[in-house]
């Protein structure tokens, strides 16, 4: 077992807009839905929450800054991509990912059937035992853009830990 010396904790949050004509991703899992997310990327707004998560916890900036929606090499890409990116920056830093615990606040359609399969591509993106991936979903009780079911948001807060040396 690994000892970790140093433990840091970071919090990421995304959100976008949902649209017509986009797949409806969550990890890189395809859901079936009527309507997907907009963005520069694939706009994998769960992917997106634990990358931030991620560099936040290991002081590296955000999301924007390492893929910003200005450069055209991240038109379209693959968030996963990017979050593996990021899992081998965390490891070059010295630390491990302990878990990650993750919301998804989205109105409609229900998530619970994907719960599985989302945590199983969030765990072997990141690395780590699928014991250590917590994936929650709610809705916006039709509050807010969310609940009026405009847009999709997620949050994510990411354990770290240093290796010892």
């Amino acid at each position: 077992m690994t000892r970790h010396t140093d433990f840091r904790a970071g919090l990421g949050w995304d959100t976008h807009r949902l649209v017509h004509g986009r797949p409806l991703l969550l990890a890189g899992v395809r859901i079936e839905s009527e309507m997907g997310l907009d963005g520069h990327s694939d706009a994998d707004v769960l992917a997106h929450a634990v990358t931030d998560a991620l560099l936040g916890a290991a002081a590296q900036g955000d999301i924007g800054m390492h893929f910003p929606d200005t450069d055209p090499r991240w038109k379209g890409a693959d968030s996963l991509m990017l979050l593996h990116h990021v899992v081998q920056l965390v490891h070059l830093t010295g630390f491990d990912i302990i878990n990650v615990d993750a919301t998804v606040i989205l109105e409609r359609p229900k998530l619970k059937e994907y719960r599985l399969p989302i945590r199983e591509s969030l765990a072997r993106t990141l690395g780590i035992g699928l014991d250590c991936v917590s994936v929650k979903f709610k809705t916006a009780e039709r509050v807010g853009p969310v609940g009026e079911g405009k847009s999709a948001e997620a949050q994510a807060i990411a354990m770290l830990g240093k290796r010892a040396e």
